[in-house]
């Protein structure tokens, strides 16, 4: 019995470091649910979408001004205030044969900066042709005009940003 103990205390003790070396090493897996909030980076305009705290329902939100603004961290403070996500989920603009470009860089080095700044997990999510689905759903929602979907499609990507990441990571 006694040597039953002495493996179960050492195992416990063994799982606890592997748990602080990942955290230490990065390790931005997240466990259970949880509400996330997810952006869609943009020069003009970031597109904001909100889950509830199972991760079942996704609703976009109000767009933010450009990434390049000068109000823009502040105004993701405020939004994780509000919210109080477990993590922020930011869309990836990877090449459509899946490299790197100058955009995703900028958003890799963006989500560093985000994630230090927050003390927040920032994760990334490919968002390869999410524009282009979200100006689809604009229209088969009756969103016709260019005028129309302009302030709409940017939250709309950023909703598909978020649905992707809560399935690709369940």
């Amino acid at each position: 019995m006694a040597h039953n103990l002495f493996k179960l205390y050492f195992s416990l003790i063994y799982s606890v470091m592997l748990k602080e070396q990942r955290q230490s090493d990065g390790d931005k897996h997240l466990t259970g649910r949880g509400r996330l909030v997810a952006l869609d980076l943009g020069a003009k305009r970031t597109g904001v979408a909100v889950c509830d705290e199972l991760q079942l329902s996704v609703r976009p939100l109000a767009a933010l001004g450009g990434s390049e603004h000068r109000d823009f961290v502040t105004w993701v403070i405020a939004l994780m205030e509000i919210y109080r996500p477990q993590a922020l989920i930011i869309g990836l603009p990877l090449r459509l044969d899946g490299s790197d470009g100058d955009a995703a860089r900028r958003v890799r080095g963006l989500a560093r900066q985000l994630e230090l700044t927050l003390n927040l997990p920032v994760l990334l999510q490919d968002e390869r042709l999410t524009s282009v689905e979200a100006e689809e759903t604009l229209r088969s929602r009756g969103h016709r005009t260019h005028q129309q979907r302009r302030h709409l499609i940017d939250s709309e990507a950023a909703a598909l940003v978020l649905r992707d990441f809560i399935q690709t990571s369940s």
